[in-house]
């Protein structure tokens, strides 16, 4: 029987900064399209369990080490990657000192997450949206 074709599976992590008043989050510019800035992440490679590549891909993007707290959820519309079908899973990450871009990020930014006026790539609006209540409420958002 041959393999499924299946979506691509993707991890990504919102690190929050924790030695910051606040607990800013760290966002970064895209290098290649789609543009926008985002969640960091990427693509989990065959072999890799999605944690460990969302804590790589943000040590990648980031120059950061993070410690993973939670999955925020996992992200699966089929439109919500212009590239093709891609399916994310959403961690919530904590991680100390000052992200440097790398890979992939033509920069890095940090991010009131309540006040971010820059535009977002894929569905990372409704992400933050889920974040932000997450953050206020302690609850995950309900699966959609």
């Amino acid at each position: 029987m041959p393999r499924p074709q299946t979506p691509t599976l993707a991890a990504d992590a919102i690190i929050e900064l924790v030695d910051l008043p606040g607990k800013p989050i760290v966002l970064i510019e895209r290098k290649n399209p789609p543009p926008g800035w985002a969640i960091p992440g990427g693509f989990v490679d065959i072999g890799e369990s999605v944690p460990d590549a969302a804590v790589r891909e943000a040590r990648e993007e980031t120059s950061m080490e993070v410690e993973l707290q939670c999955l925020l959820g996992c992200y699966s519309d089929p439109g919500r990657d212009p590239r093709g079908h891609t399916v994310s899973m959403i961690y919530v990450a904590t991680a100390h000192g000052e992200p440097v871009a790398a890979d992939d990020a033509a920069s890095v930014g940090i991010f009131d997450p309540a006040d971010i006026n820059v535009p977002l790539a894929f569905d990372h609006e409704q992400i933050l949206r889920d974040y932000l209540q997450y953050r206020s409420t302690g609850i995950v958002p309900a699966i959609t």
